[in-house]
């Protein structure tokens, strides 16, 4: 029922008349947004009207947005310019770039693995963002496949018709990066766990397996994601969750890792914060951004990493004022825990993060009305809580033009 009383609540601020502003305001805006992609603004590749009606309102005459935006999206197959080129053709406006936080887009600040030898996984230009993020040295799965013709045996048709020469000179693989589901689930499933027992040597006898395991950097968590389909696509937190199974089946461990980056993961909110008020800097804005809202349509991802945010920036406040210091420490959950680099290069001027659930992608409505009350499975990654108040969105909205007006009049901005 919570979920329903959030919907009648955002159509009540919606209908109430607000304090008055002429024309378009003249002051700067104190707030910014982050939105989600899929399920928000596109469904596949075709833009949702009330796309392009918000961003109708969030830009003036001339096409330039009035408030700071980032497009906050746990899509990892591709460039950045490719994702922005996306955008500017969906929203018929000109994005950027440098507006684009990709479910990997963080991993520029884990620079300690920037040197190792890294296995790399994913779908799209893989090598590529790597080398971009700043890892200098990246094998693929399909480079180790080759070197190691007999790991790969699931696909009759690709197993080698002879026995292959020993291989010699392949490179020790110092960590694993998974940018993304990969299109070959059981061939990665095979080699990253091979990697794993082997410490970065598949091609040797399996002797007494490391514990800890290589370094294991992953991005996104998404369990579901909306496409063209009705129902959800199985995305890569299903392939993370199948990896974890297999190694824990196998060791008798737990499968680790040393970064999990994308929605709902604190540090891409910090990441996506940053460019909020690189914005506002770069264009003049002398308020200081006050307010986030968050808009999305995944409550396990979008709404649970926007609430965790909110979470860690009132425990950064508090421990702020009860300290007497000047700079926001770090919140004590474990989960919200943000690379020192992004603690010193945000301002703190950031109060909270207002998550905004909107009911044309994942989460969707029967005749207005949302159906069901809190989800009862939770969906989320096993290293984050199963916290039911996480999955509670500040509001609900029909779709992403609701929640912009939404916006304007909780900060009485027209």
């Amino acid at each position: 029922m919570a979920l329903r009383g959030s919907l009648r609540a955002g159509r009540a601020l919606l209908r109430a008349p607000g304090p008055p502003c002429r024309g378009l305001c003249s002051r700067p805006p104190a707030f910014g947004f982050l939105f989600d992609v899929d399920g928000v603004l596109v469904r596949g590749s075709q833009p949702l009207p009330a796309a392009r009606r918000a961003f109708q309102r969030l830009a003036d005459s001339g096409g330039r947005l009035r408030v700071p935006v980032v497009f906050l999206t746990n899509a990892g197959n591709c460039l950045p310019s490719a994702k922005a080129r996306e955008l500017s053709r969906a929203l018929e406006l000109q994005v950027s770039p440098e507006q684009v936080v990709l479910s990997h887009s963080p991993l520029q600040l884990f620079s300690q693995f920037h040197p190792r030898c890294m296995l790399v996984d994913g779908q799209g230009p893989v090598e590529e963002n790597a080398r971009n993020l700043g890892f200098k040295h990246v094998v693929t799965i399909e480079a180790l496949r080759k070197a190691y013709p007999l790991l790969d045996m699931v696909d009759l048709s690709r197993r080698p018709k002879e026995l292959p020469p020993p291989t010699t000179g392949f490179p020790t693989i110092e960590g694993v990066v998974l940018f993304g589901e990969p299109v070959r689930w059981e061939t990665s499933l095979q080699l990253i766990t091979d990697v794993l027992l082997s410490n970065g040597n598949p091609g040797a006898e399996l002797q007494d397996v490391p514990y800890p395991h290589l370094p294991l950097l992953a991005c996104n968590m998404d369990l579901l994601w909306m496409a063209e389909a009705k129902m959800p696509r199985l995305g890569h937190g299903t392939f993370l969750l199948c990896l974890e199974s297999i190694y824990k089946k196998v060791t008798g461990r737990e499968l680790k890792y040393e970064a999990l980056v994308g929605k709902p993961s604190p540090v891409t909110y910090r990441y996506a914060q940053y460019l909020i008020q690189q914005q506002a800097e770069k264009q003049g804005w002398k308020a200081p951004i006050r307010h986030l809202y968050a808009v999305g349509d995944n409550p396990m991802s979008d709404i649970y990493g926007a609430n965790l945010y909110n979470n860690y920036l009132e425990s950064a406040r508090q421990k702020q004022v009860q300290a007497g210091l000047k700079r926001s420490p770090q919140a004590a959950c474990a989960q919200a825990e943000v690379p020192l680099e992004l603690r010193h290069e945000c301002s703190s001027s950031v109060e909270c993060c207002h998550s905004i659930l909107v009911c044309t992608g994942v989460y969707r409505h029967n005749s207005g009305v949302p159906k069901g009350t809190a989800p009862t499975v939770f969906h989320g990654h096993r290293d984050f809580c199963c916290d039911p108040s996480l999955l509670q969105p500040s509001h609900v909205v029909q779709d992403v033009d609701h929640a912009v007006q939404l916006a304007f009049q909780k900060e009485n901005w027209s």
